[in-house]
């Protein structure tokens, strides 16, 4: 029986190791920040390449979620604004297109020319290397680097997903604000909703 038990946990070990990692802590450096990958205007580009005076927005996404498809215009708002305010920010794309044909390259590009993104939108192709890497499970997921590249502020855009009006916690605009301050955000985690990620095998 014990040696069962020990086969058994080793199963579900290895099975766990299929999807995401465990999400990145508070504190801890960009992972993967040079692998490049294939951004929406057909050149490769890296975390490190985004990588912004103030600080670094790497964010999570895709086309098909309806989480995405309800965040997305003050996402992009919020994005393309912090860029100008000397944040890099950079939307990567994890999920199998085999699963979600909407989540196709071609589609990427569509989405971000009408979307009017400011910011690079990339394929992380191959095992879904970057999404596995920063322990990533859900579209839209941010993770939010302070000028020294450490984790300041990790989970969801805000606290109303269906009407921007009544958002009441605006987190990861409240944590862009502290790092363009220098300062630390007055909320560091906050509980990611939406679409989990459809890891490439």
């Amino acid at each position: 029986m014990a040696h069962r038990n020990v086969v058994v946990a080793t199963f579900v070990l290895l099975g766990a190791g299929l999807g995401a990692c465990l999400a990145l802590g508070i504190g801890d450096p960009i992972p993967a920040a040079d692998l490049a990958m294939k951004n929406v205007n057909g050149r490769e580009v890296a975390i490190k390449d985004v990588a912004g005076p103030k600080g670094t927005l790497v964010i999570f996404s895709c086309n098909h979620c309806p989480y995405v498809k309800a965040w997305e215009a003050r996402l992009v708002a919020l994005g393309n604004d912090a860029v100008k305010r000397g944040v890099g920010v950079i939307a990567i794309n994890s999920n199998d297109p085999s699963s979600f044909p909407e989540d196709g390259f071609e589609a990427m590009k569509e989405k971000a020319g009408a979307r009017g993104y400011a910011f690079p939108y990339v394929v992380d192709a191959g095992a879904s290397r970057l999404a596995r890497a920063f322990g990533a499970s859900h579209t839209p997921e941010a993770f939010l680097f302070d000028a020294k590249g450490m984790l300041v502020y990790h989970g969801a855009i805000d606290d109303n997903v269906e009407d921007a009006a009544k958002v009441t916690r605006p987190y990861l605009h409240d944590a862009v604000d502290a790092v363009v301050s220098g300062a630390r955000p007055a909320v560091a985690e906050s509980k990611a909703i939406g679409c989990s990620i459809k890891f490439r095998s």
